[in-house]
């Protein structure tokens, strides 16, 4: 009982965003039939991220559709002091490419669209960001997420390594 109400209050601090919504046509025999497709992403604004997806006849129902699916697919990001990346990265997803640097403090999020909200929701203060090749937002966001789970801190790189985070940061090996 105790775990599943400690996991309601995790997901409950969690902020979705609304990125695009979709018209989608159906052609029967009888003529028409209209659906919507929602694109949403959530996180916690300190480290988690994920994106979701939803069909359905109405939108509110594709939006809910798509926040569900979201909070499913949440992944854990290592952030430099909490505001920016520890090192550039490139994301390819389909002919989309995106590509992120970590910033100095100030900076802010300079970047567009739909990539502009994952870093929101993931609570990057200082970033710079270029989308490149496709605009597709579903593709764009997929090539965002899948960058920066390429991320590594050098905790993780150190442990890989059987190293000291010390002997990593000041470039001695």
């Amino acid at each position: 009982m105790a775990y599943a109400q400690k996991n309601k209050e995790q997901k409950s601090d969690l902020k979705e965003k609304l990125v695009a919504i979709n018209r989608v046509t159906k052609v029967v025999k009888g003529g028409r039939r209209f659906g919507f497709a929602a694109l949403v992403v959530a996180g916690d604004e300190s480290g988690k991220v994920g994106f979701g997806h939803g069909k359905a006849k109405e939108v509110p129902e594709a939006i809910k559709k798509a926040t569900e699916s979201a909070k499913k697919s949440l992944v854990r990001i290592p952030l430099r002091e909490g505001r920016t990346l520890h090192h550039d990265i490139i994301g390819i997803h389909g002919a989309s490419k995106v590509v992120m640097r970590s910033a100095p403090s100030g900076t802010g999020i300079i970047a567009g669209g739909s990539v502009r909200a994952v870093f929101e929701l993931l609570g990057i203060q200082d970033i710079v960001a270029k989308s490149i090749g496709s605009a597709n937002p579903y593709n764009i966001i997929r090539a965002a997420v899948d960058g920066l789970k390429q991320q590594k801190s050098p905790k993780m790189v150190a442990n890989r390594r059987s190293k000291k985070v010390s002997a990593i940061t000041s470039g001695r090996e």
